[in-house]
């Protein structure tokens, strides 16, 4: 009884309950059919999200205002430049994920430099940011019919026993990111700086040097995660990272980490990413339009803010 209250009392297992309620309500409308398929199909999608969420977690557990706005940006013009320096060539796939890695360091690394050196709002900073990149992108991409060779394609959809390699793969990435941020000295370093910016430099961490990699990193996997959607999708598009905005900050926040900084969740980032998929399956199932989609997945992450700010006032 006592396990099962700790366990409950964890924020992350909540986001993997909505996901097992959402797919119970979807196989019973569909009396039981595709249930397994759908669990595959989900953790095949949900591995983009995670990525991505992965390192907008980071960006927001840095503190209030602080978000990477220019995800959606950056995923579309790394999965031109890694078709584009791949060219079809096997040979080719490690130097284009390289390039695609190279890519969104960058562009990461720019957003930091605009905040810090414009002292302008973080918000701000990557969304004036994005609108660049999208333009660099129309420029570069336009036209762009290079697909991924097959090889590197049937890799981002590879499965084992019905598990996605890529979800297996992601798994060990997030177990990774988790040990970094609660064992190693960047990842605390980033939560002392969301709890309190001014104690954390005066305890004597750098706090320019964490943001600026904290951006970077997160820069860097909307670089891997284009280049992977570009061989799952079987091809660049300029439009492929769009849905990435809203997801990858709600994934963070139904997740579990607070948005006022300082309290990061990883495993929740898994949970909330399944939900989402899971949800957008059952709303296509029950043939809701996208936009009521898109009202949906607002309130539940209004819901969610509200019921983390109610349960710290009750605090």
């Amino acid at each position: 009884m006592v396990s099962l209250r700790t366990l409950l009392a964890r924020p992350w297992i909540w986001s993997f309950f909505g996901a097992l309620l959402v797919w119970l309500a979807t196989i019973a409308f569909t009396g039981g059919y595709g249930g397994g398929g759908m669990i595959t199909a989900a953790l095949s999608l949900a591995v983009f999200t995670v990525i991505v969420g992965v390192g907008q977690m980071f960006v927001i557990t840095l503190g209030p205002g602080n978000v990477d706005l220019s995800l959606p940006a950056n995923i579309g013009l790394a999965s031109a430049v890694a078709m584009k320096v791949v060219d079809g060539n096997e040979a080719m796939i490690a130097v284009g994920l390289l390039a695609a890695l190279a890519c969104g360091m960058a562009i990461g690394a720019v957003n930091y430099l605009l905040i810090w050196a414009l002292r302008i709002p973080p918000i701000i900073a990557t969304l004036s940011a994005s609108f660049v990149i999208q333009s660099v992108d129309i420029s570069y991409g336009r036209g762009l019919q290079i697909k991924p060779p097959p090889g590197f394609a049937d890799f981002t959809n590879w499965q084992v026993f019905g598990i996605p390699v890529l979800a297996i793969l992601t798994v060990l990435f997030t177990i990774g990111a988790g040990i970094v941020l609660q064992r190693m000295i960047y990842g605390r370093s980033v939560l002392a700086i969301g709890q309190n910016i001014r104690a954390a430099w005066l305890a004597g961490v750098n706090v320019g040097r964490t943001r600026f990699l904290t951006y970077t990193l997160s820069g860097a996997l909307g670089g891997l995660d284009g280049a992977l959607l570009a061989g799952y999708f079987r091809g660049a598009n300029v439009d492929i990272g769009n849905e990435y905005l809203l997801a990858s900050i709600a994934v963070v926040v139904i997740g579990g980490t607070s948005v006022a900084g300082g309290k990061a969740n990883v495993p929740g980032v898994w949970g909330a990413a399944l939900f989402l998929v899971l949800l957008l399956t059952m709303l296509n199932t029950f043939g809701v339009s996208v936009g009521v989609r898109l009202v949906l997945t607002g309130l539940i992450i209004v819901g969610v803010i509200t019921a983390a700010g109610g349960q710290k006032a009750l605090r």
